[in-house]
């Protein structure tokens, strides 16, 4: 069971912050293509992108969706960086792509909402939505009316990303929460998050019904609590190992920039978020970091591969 890694990665130049795309066989042992180069530039808004999101629609086709933000261009002459700043008045819209093949794409579009005065639209993500056949957009944000000081999940519906509905708050807590990831197995919704307060962690909640409410999972947090700086994990993501294993993907930013990336978790059974780290089975190129990981067939990986490795060359 092939799948392809949609992620950005962290260098100190332009090119990292853009749409990069890794593919692999048994979802363990990952590679590049395209030599490791940017497979979309951005050419609007901040000229960089971050927080990839690739979905598969249901009438065929995909979205990519992607937080419109540049750090490496906001960075002081000491790489230092203004991430209040960022958080008020950075990526007030979400960048989109549409492709059939996943190598030719349309140009850069914005999803935006303007007279709502978000500070930022950051890590959006997909949820689809069997009953009505909607796509649930979902994404990280700040708000005017408390002068951008405290960030929440909004969200919005579309059948066509084309129109949208009026955002509203989908998820939101005393602390700061950001960079959530939605996940439906059986019949409950499995919601995971960062919290930016105590604990300063990611978080696993559970609900049976979309909007909630969550319940925050004690045992996860009480993993997490285990781990070596658990305020370094973020964006989380899923996805169903060929084994039938649950693997979630963390993002760790706390070590040199050469360093960063996603870190490995598994649990054995789908649906149950008792997860161990398990670095040794898997294998990177380099440090991927924030994107999803959406299975493939075998037809569009050899497609993906032979264009890619082409265009690398």
């Amino acid at each position: 069971m092939p799948y392809l890694f949609a992620h950005f990665r962290e260098k100190l130049t332009p090119d990292g912050e853009q749409v990069h795309f890794a593919l692999s066989r048994d979802g363990y042992q990952w590679e590049s293509v395209n030599a490791g180069k940017p497979v979309i530039t951005c050419q609007k808004g901040e000229k960089g992108c971050r927080d990839i999101e690739i979905v598969r629609l249901f009438g065929g086709g995909f979205i990519i969706l992607a937080t419109d933000l540049c750090i490496v261009r906001r960075m002081d002459e000491n790489h230092h960086i203004d991430w209040k700043k960022a958080g008020s008045t950075g990526s007030r819209c979400i960048s989109m792509w549409k492709s059939d093949d996943l190598v030719h794409f349309s140009d850069q579009q914005f999803i935006s909402f303007e007279k709502y005065n978000f500070g930022c639209l950051w890590a959006p993500e997909v949820f689809f939505i069997e009953e009505s056949r909607e796509y649930l957009i979902y994404w990280s944000a700040t708000v005017s009316d408390d002068a951008y000081s405290h960030m929440a999940i909004y969200c919005c519906r579309t059948k066509d990303f084309k129109s949208f509905t009026e955002p509203e708050l989908f998820f939101s807590k005393e602390n700061e929460v950001l960079d959530s990831h939605i996940v439906k197995i059986g019949d409950r919704y499995h919601l995971f998050y960062k919290n930016s307060g105590e604990p300063l962690m990611n978080m696993h909640a559970v609900s049976d019904r979309l909007f909630g409410e969550y319940t925050d999972d004690k045992a996860f947090e009480d993993y997490m609590n285990t781990l070596y700086r658990p305020g370094s994990y973020e964006a989380p993501t899923t996805y169903v190992l060929p084994d039938g294993k649950w693997c979630l993907m963390l993002d760790f930013f706390g070590c040199e920039k050469d360093k960063m990336g996603y870190v490995p978790f598994i649990s054995d059974i789908l649906g149950n978020a008792r997860f161990k780290m398990d670095k040794e089975d898997f294998s990177f190129p380099y440090g991927f970091k924030h994107g999803r990981v959406i299975e493939i067939s075998e037809k569009e990986y050899k497609h993906i591969y032979n264009h890619y490795n082409k265009q690398g060359e």
